[in-house]
């Protein structure tokens, strides 16, 4: 007897098949492509630019997400000349337990699980956003969904409770973008940081070819790792004394000095609001001069706060996962970092 647990197994798409079916034409494919020279120049130090992360925690609704796309892309002509502005565009959510995983397996909200809507909904969601000319970023929660978007993402994150695992890292080792990895639910630095070493290697590893057959994948390696602290269980991890120990971690194992900042997650303590008071601190530490810091990620929708899943009706513009600030505290934080870069 085989697969006594599984109830069914259903072909879906392949990736090649949804490529052509939502392609991206040249204009968009170099937009891409120099967006994510833009992040590489940042963590090469060729550029003392400085990479924003900005968006909801989730994406729901389709015209929400086009909505506060326009948003990014006014503050991306504002804020042009001193930071690279991409918006968050999550289609997958990690679950410690069970609840919503994400537009691509659940788009209609329901627990239907049309994932092959999903699949298509997202791709031509994010081709919709940039041709607003906002980059994109997504979490790879898996090994086989990157093959179905990776051309259209600018930079891409190993979440906290993925960062250890070694499929993970592999796939970073050969996704075409920059890639952060966050610490551990539990705080660990190291587990980050041996994350972004692995990703830095060539690996060969069993995973899927464009057709959708399974395959020995060989990668390169991604230079482009780098940490995201986004604090843990126990507490915030973005003061001074937490970003001095990770360069100390960096420089033992010769690896690039660079680390982003979530204002999220463990880091407001999942209160949204203190997000401004994050960045207010880490305002002061670049105005100190710590040139570690590249980047930071905000959640950040077009109103505040956050809704249940099973709320009749949803409101327009609101989280309904992790709360994030609205609009209005996106401008002050983005106009306080613009300020001290």
């Amino acid at each position: 007897m085989i697969n006594t647990k599984i109830d069914c197994i259903q072909e879906l798409t392949t990736p090649d098949a949804l490529i052509k079916q939502l392609p991206i034409d040249d204009h968009l494919a170099e937009f891409i492509k120099t967006t994510r020279e833009n992040i590489e120049n940042i963590l090469d130090k060729q550029t003392n630019r400085f990479i924003v992360i900005i968006g909801p925690c989730s994406i729901h609704n389709y015209q929400e997400a086009l909505d506060y796309a326009e948003f990014i892309k006014k503050m991306r002509i504002r804020y042009n000349d001193k930071m690279e502005i991409v918006m968050r565009t999550y289609f997958s959510k990690p679950r410690t337990t069970i609840g919503w995983k994400g537009l691509i397996y659940d788009p209609d909200l329901n627990n239907t699980f049309d994932i092959e809507k999903g699949l298509v909904l997202a791709r031509k969601l994010l081709i919709d956003i940039l041709k607003l000319e906002v980059p994109c970023s997504m979490e790879h929660l898996d090994t086989i969904s990157p093959q179905y978007f990776d051309d259209l993402l600018s930079w891409a994150a190993i979440g906290a409770r993925t960062s250890e695992s070694q499929v993970h890292r592999e796939l970073a080792s050969g996704v075409s973008t920059p890639i952060g990895f966050k610490n551990g639910t539990g705080g660990s630095l190291l587990l980050a940081v041996n994350g972004i070493e692995a990703c830095s290697k060539s690996h060969r590893f069993m995973g899927c070819n464009k057709d959708g057959k399974i395959s020995i994948v060989k990668t390169k390696g991604n230079k482009y790792g780098h940490v995201i602290l986004r604090g843990s269980q126990d507490g915030p991890n973005y003061h001074k004394e937490t970003v001095d120990q990770l360069r100390s971690l960096l420089q033992q194992k010769n690896l690039p000095e660079n680390v982003i900042i979530d204002f999220s997650h463990g880091n407001s303590n999942k209160q949204h609001k203190k997000q401004l008071e994050v960045c207010d601190d880490i305002c002061k530490q670049i105005k100190a001069g710590d040139s570690i810091i590249k980047g930071v990620m905000i959640e950040s929708n077009i109103i505040q706060g956050r809704q249940d899943i099973l709320s009749v009706p949803l409101r327009y513009g609101q989280s309904v996962t992790d709360a994030c600030i609205d609009l209005f505290d996106s401008e002050i934080i983005l106009e306080k970092l613009y300020r001290v870069l």
